[in-house]
């Protein structure tokens, strides 16, 4: 399947007679694509090579996203924009907002000292309207990802009925991909010997929680927020104590922290990606969801032996 136009909707093109479509971001827009096939046009806002957490939409994404059918966002706090740009949308706009990862059991994270099991965060984009802290990153863990792609496969048949068909089929090909996924996850992952790993961004809860693992990370749920010295020290002890091998960080993100602290505590880093987005590289060896997830499963498999 063509991945074109996957950067920016500059171009603003929206086609006649399909159901076009706005993501936010990259697993969405892969898995929106999957499911419309020829019956949509989608139209990623997010640039190869951003991470969503820093990013706010112009007023030319505004305009495009008022003459779009659908207009896909993650939800769970990922995006705090979203509130303010779907009032900004044009006032006969028809665009149907749909909220892809409702249904999935959300993290909270607890307000506690022991800030890097819980992620305790304080920067504002992940706080919702009830001011609890939530994990934004469902998509990570095959399980919520499985969620998301039915809420896709929904949201095409409730503006397309006539196309349900068509929408159901593709649907089908990407539930049984995720679902082998996910059996993959969950078979590899119970036979390692050790369950802690230590990442750089917080991005892993839910991965996690579904394949009993245990995360810490040097920072939080949002990937700019420093941490304490003191909270690499302890980190640092951690790994020793628990000989863990490898820090994990991700691509579009400094790994300087995760260097820092694996010098600190003599080990190797390594990547383990929370598809946030692709880099340059990535998109143009076409790489996707099932790739990149494959690989992050291996770099578990090698840092929990």
């Amino acid at each position: 399947m063509m991945l074109t136009g996957c950067g920016s909707t500059s171009n603003g093109g929206m086609e006649e007679g399909k159901v076009n479509v706005v993501t936010t971001f990259y697993p969405i827009y892969e898995f929106a694509q999957l499911i419309g096939g020829e019956n949509a046009h989608v139209i990623n806002l997010l640039p190869v090579g951003v991470e969503p957490h820093d990013w706010t939409p112009r007023s030319q994404e505004i305009v495009n996203t008022s003459k779009a059918q659908l207009f896909m966002y993650n939800g769970a706090g990922l995006e705090g924009w979203v509130p303010g740009f779907l009032k900004a949308l044009d006032k006969d706009s028809k665009v149907k907002a749909v909220e892809v990862s409702k249904g999935v059991k959300l993290i909270e994270s607890e307000n506690s000292d022991d800030a890097h099991d819980h992620g305790e965060v304080t920067s504002t984009e992940n706080i919702n309207a009830d001011q609890h802290h939530v994990d934004p990153h469902t998509w990570v863990s095959p399980k919520s990802a499985l969620v998301m792609a039915e809420n896709i496969k929904n949201s095409f048949i409730e503006v397309d009925p006539s196309h349900q068909s068509q929408y159901e089929q593709r649907y089908q090909v990407l539930n049984d991909k995720l679902l082998a996924l996910d059996q993959k996850f969950e078979s590899e992952l119970a036979k390692m010997p050790n369950k802690e790993i230590v990442v750089s961004h917080q991005a892993f809860g839910y991965l996690t929680r579904d394949y009993g693992l245990t995360q810490h990370s040097i920072m939080g749920l949002s990937p700019d927020a420093e941490p304490r010295a003191q909270d690499l020290i302890k980190l640092a002890k951690l790994v020793k104590e628990e000989k863990i091998k490898y820090i994990f960080f991700e691509e579009l993100v400094s790994d300087r922290l995760a260097k820092t602290l694996a010098g600190e505590a003599d080990v190797e880093t390594m990547v383990l990606n929370p598809l946030e987005g692709l880099t340059q590289e990535q998109e143009k060896n076409k790489e996707d969801y099932f790739t990149l997830m494959n690989r992050n499963l291996q770099n578990l498999i090698i840092a929990l032996k």
